[in-house]
């Protein structure tokens, strides 16, 4: 099946950035849908953002709109996820997962989603 290989986590100052990287490799969908989730401890796995196959649509959770910006490379079975202007409150692990283009447009269940990554740490001091 798909495997998902995250990269990009890290330690880094409020007001800073990284950028996440999500590799897909096996036997990856044709028309993939790619979702970011992140999950603090304690806390359940909340969506961050999506992508559809085309990159037409690219939901955002309130909390990450205007500072995460949600791309992919089809070419390479990669989705990204800038997060620029980070604050402590983003710190959390997050995920990448995916599912196959279907005729439901539901984009932050984590229910609608097939293959999930092992997750990369972000941490966001203060």
């Amino acid at each position: 099946q798909v495997q998902l290989a995250e990269s990009g986590g890290g330690l880094v100052q409020a007001g800073g950035s990284l950028r996440l990287s999500c590799t897909a490799s096996g036997r990856t969908f044709s028309r993939p849908v790619t979702g970011w989730f992140r999950q603090a401890p304690g806390k359940e796995r909340e969506f961050v953002a999506a992508i559809n196959w085309s990159g037409s649509m690219t939901p955002y959770a309130d909390s990450v709109k205007g500072r995460f910006t949600i791309s992919r490379n089809n070419a390479k079975n990669t989705v990204y996820l800038q997060m620029n202007n980070l604050k402590p409150e983003d710190t959390a692990v997050y995920y990448c997962a995916v599912r196959q283009t279907n005729s439901r447009s539901a984009y932050a269940s984590v229910q609608e989603y097939d293959s999930w990554g092992q997750g990369t740490q972000v941490t966001v001091s203060s």
